[in-house]
This record gives C-alpha cells, sequence and structure tokens, in this order.
C-alpha cells in the first residue's frame, strides 16, 4: 500500500503503521495521565514549588498531544482501516481533552478541509481585520458548549468533594494546561497556517506551513504546523508529517498542487 504525495509515493505497511500510531498514542496518554494525578492529587507545594511552572509546561504540551491524536482519528491514520477504532478511540481522548464531542469536531473538522479558508470553514474567520483574539474567541465558542462546561463542573465537584484534591491544584495543573494548550492548538494549527496575507497559497486549501526545525515543530504543536503538507494529504499521520515536509521542500511542488 502506497500514501501518494506530490513528490513521491511513500511504502506504507498498515500494520506497522497503526502500532507506531497506538504506541506512540499510548505513550502521550499515558503520560499525560500520570502528570494529571500525580499533579492534581499530589503535587507537593512545600518542597517543590519552583516545579509548578514546568509541570504546567509540559502537561499544556502533553494537551496539545491529546488533541493531535484525536485529529489523527477523525482522517482515519491512527489505525488505518479501521474507521470505527479510530472513532471510538478519538471519543476518548476528546472528552479527556475538554468533554469535546467528537462527532461534531470531526464533522467541522472536514467542512474545513473541504471549506479553507472561506466563510463555509467553521474554523475560519472571514471577517477583516482577522485579529488574533477576536478568532481565538470565535473559534472556541464554535466548540464549547454548556453540556461541555455542565460536565466539567460535576467532574471538578467528583474530585474535590469526593477524591479531596486541593482546588489550587486543579487549577493550575488542569485548567491553565487545558487553556494554554487550546491557545498553541490555535495559534500553531489554525490563525498561523490560515492567517490571510500574500504568502498564503493561493489554491484551495489556503494553507501554509511553518520553517521550524523537527524539534521545535514538535514542542510547538506535534509538526502541526507542516499544515500545508497536512491539508495535501489529511491520512498523513502526524509523526510523519516531517518527513513529507522534507520530500515537498527538497522537489518545491508546492505551487503547482491544488
Amino acid at each position: 500500500m502506497f500514501i501518494n504525495s506530490p513528490v513521491r509515493s511513500f511504502p506504507v505497511d498498515p500494520n506497522n503503521e497503526a502500532s507506531v500510531g497506538l504506541l506512540l498514542a499510548g505513550s502521550i496518554a499515558t503520560a499525560w495521565l500520570a502528570l494529571h494525578i500525580g499533579a492534581v492529587f499530589f503535587f507537593p507545594w512545600k518542597q517543590a514549588w519552583l516545579l509548578a511552572p514546568l509541570v504546567i509546561a509540559v502537561q499544556c504540551w502533553l494537551y496539545v498531544g491529546l488533541f493531535i491524536v484525536a485529529h489523527d482519528c477523525m482522517h482515519g491514520s491512527l489505525v488505518p482501516g479501521r474507521p470505527q477504532l479510530n472513532v471510538t478511540i478519538g471519543r476518548i481522548i476528546l472528552f479527556v481533552y475538554a468533554g469535546f464531542p467528537f462527532d461534531k469536531v470531526n464533522a467541522n473538522h472536514h467542512e474545513h478541509h473541504r471549506y479553507s479558508g472561506t466563510e463555509l470553514d467553521p474554523d475560519f474567520d472571514e471577517r477583516p481585520p482577522h485579529g488574533f483574539w477576536a478568532w481565538y474567541v470565535r473559534f472556541m465558542t464554535e466548540y464549547v458548549s454548556a453540556r461541555q462546561l455542565a460536565a466539567i463542573a460535576v467532574t471538578v465537584a467528583l474530585y474535590v468533594l469526593v477524591f479531596r484534591a486541593p482546588v489550587e491544584n486543579i487549577f493550575c495543573f488542569w485548567t491553565i494546561p487545558a487553556l494554554l494548550s487550546s491557545l498553541q492548538l490555535f495559534t500553531f494549527g489554525t490563525y498561523l497556517p490560515h492567517r490571510p496575507g500574500r504568502d498564503l497559497m493561493d489554491d484551495r486549501h489556503r494553507a501554509r506551513s511553518n520553517d521550524f526545525p523537527r524539534w521545535l515543530s514538535l514542542l510547538t504543536c506535534f509538526h502541526f504546523g507542516y499544515h500545508r503538507e497536512h491539508h495535501l494529504k489529511p491520512g498523513t499521520p502526524w509523526w510523519r508529517l516531517p518527513a513529507m515536509r522534507d520530500a515537498m521542500v527538497s522537489s518545491k511542488p508546492l505551487e503547482h498542487v491544488n
């Protein structure tokens, strides 16, 4: 089996693809859960308060990773050839992330690909001057619902009343990382790739990629900043995007792809 690209074909073994994807997804989810439990319930403020910003930063990054895993599920690339398994994993991950309904996010995301950068794109702010904060607020209100907020409120109540989690820990190691991750995802996965400008590719994808080295691309958004590559081949899992980026840059085919 091959994944076709404008540059060349990448030989892909579906079983190996699924194994790598599940291993990475499991590692991200396990690390997030371990840090979430450890920080929310057991963080030793008196002995390690200086470590709090580092814990917040790492948990924020892992939150981004959770969403990127769910995003691969939307495109069926986490476990190729197993659509229902992708949906099941995506639903679990997005619920854990922030109580998001997978079906709605999935439908909107495919509309984003279909109508990228137009008024029909649910993730795009077509109103000039396309300001960051106005776009971010519109982006968030598209997905945050009263039902979702109620589910989060019930979970917080259980944490505090039943499991005796300190309120300050919940705020520092759950609320702050979750909010920061939404900003991180929006900045590197929506705003910078799709903000109108002269350098934006003039085709239906209306997406640009950053020029970050691989290590910075991983830290910022799990390679989701290689965004044009993602739009050209949405079925490529996040961990393959750097190779696809390198191949495209080396042969410079982007201006000819529609």
